[in-house]
């Protein structure tokens, strides 16, 4: 009985042997959920459960194999784990050991093309508001691709046909491959620092997803994003899309295209100035015959060709007729002075008193002074009469006062 005893990890030993020893389980592929996912990043290894609607079992895919995932693992994706089955012995759970990862019904580049779209967009980096208008005229344009494509050839050829006024600023880098990003990332820093360009092209011609992935980077999208002149992202064909593209200020369909969009044609621009000149040209004909008949004008006019007629006939007229107003202006104003007059004298007249005296009344002075009562004399006194053809001298006689009736 004693010699059948055996250990913990024994037993968890002989089990994982069995698991391992089972060739169906060494090499298999599950289908589930991503859930609970740890990702250890001083280690590099990924801890997750994968699930159904019905079970779940713990995974872990070590460094080696998860550096190899082209997307980023999330809770809630749909993948195929292709590994092995076996137990770690220190807690006896048995356990799903990944080796490959891939989403279910999508290729992982197409899912971690989309990761890294939705995840940029939820910071703003597509938003319209930050997009910035790509100047009319540039004056130097830097145009970052291969310089053994015909991308450059297209792009050159094109703004020297369409505006030769524009410098053109050629960094040659790799387009794809390891070097790719990082050699596109210091161009665009080295066009930042020298501040000598108004406008940027980076792209590269057509080529397979792999060929373009390199524009699809989060870190080259977050440069250009950064960059302080506006950014044309020209990859590829028409129908080909890059993260670049959404993040750039304007994305043209091709290299070619985007020349055309970087500058004006000179050819509609002269067509234009020829409009101009000629518009500009008419209206000063017009207005140069306008001009000439006013000036035709004011030659036959009789103010230009007998000055003096024209001007004192016509100031004499005035200032006759000025004369005749100021004089009916006079009589009206002396009139309505005389009916004035007249309706003071009559209201004077009313109250003299030689008015008075002609109806045998009389008025008494005593020393230049009115006499107004028998009070103001005595006897002896000698007192001038007014009356009303004359004037007397008298002597005060007698005075006799009158009784009031009261």
């Amino acid at each position: 009985m004693e010699k059948s005893v055996i250990t913990v990890r024994q037993l968890n030993l002989y089990v994982r042997s069995l698991l391992e020893g089972d060739s169906r389980l060494l090499n298999i592929a599950v289908t589930g959920e991503i859930s609970n996912l740890k990702n250890h990043y001083s280690s590099g290894h990924l801890y997750f459960t994968l699930k159904d609607n019905d079970a779940s079992i713990r995974c872990v895919m070590f460094r080696t194999f998860a550096s190899r995932i082209k997307f980023k693992p999330e809770d809630g994706i749909q993948v195929v784990l292709r590994g092995r089955v076996s137990v770690y012995e220190k807690d006896g759970q048995y356990q799903f050991y990944a080796e490959e990862m891939s989403p279910l019904g999508i290729g992982d580049v197409a899912l971690q093309f989309e990761q890294i779209k939705a995840r940029l967009e939820a910071e703003g980096l597509f938003d319209p508001e930050s997009k910035r208008p790509i100047p009319k005229f540039p004056k130097n344009i830097a145009v970052i691709t291969s310089q053994t494509g015909a991308a450059i050839q297209d792009i050159l050829n094109i703004l020297g046909r369409r505006w030769p006024l524009t410098q053109i600023i050629i960094c040659p880098v790799s387009v794809q491959g390891e070097l790719a990003v990082p050699e596109m990332l210091e161009a665009l820093e080295r066009v930042y620092n020298l501040g000598l360009a108004d406008l940027i092209i980076i792209g590269r011609g057509g080529g397979s997803v792999e060929d373009l992935w390199a524009f699809n980077s989060e870190t080259l999208a977050r440069k250009i994003f950064e960059s302080p002149i506006p950014v044309i992202s020209a990859v590829g064909h028409e129908t080909d899309f890059t993260i670049c593209d959404f993040v750039a200020d304007l994305r043209a369909p091709t290299p070619s295209a985007a020349a055309e969009l970087a500058v004006p044609d000179c050819a509609e621009i002269n067509l234009k100035l020829e409009r101009f000149e000629r518009g500009l040209k008419n209206s000063l004909t017009a207005k140069y015959e306008l001009c000439l008949s006013r000036l035709e004008k004011c030659l036959e006019s009789i103010y230009f060709k007998k000055p003096m007629d024209a001007f004192v006939n016509n100031n004499f007229m005035q200032l006759d007729h000025l004369y005749e107003k100021l004089c009916d202006c006079g009589n009206q104003q002396f009139k309505r002075y005389e009916d004035s007059l007249a309706s003071l004298a009559l209201r004077l007249d009313g109250l003299s008193p030689l008015k008075v005296l002609s109806r045998g009344y009389a008025a008494l002075q005593k020393d230049g002074e009115a006499v107004y009562s028998i009070n103001d004399i005595k006897p002896c006194d000698i007192i001038d009469l007014r009356l009303r053809d004359g004037s007397a001298k008298c002597e005060i006689l007698e005075i006799t006062k009158e009784k009031n009736d009261g």
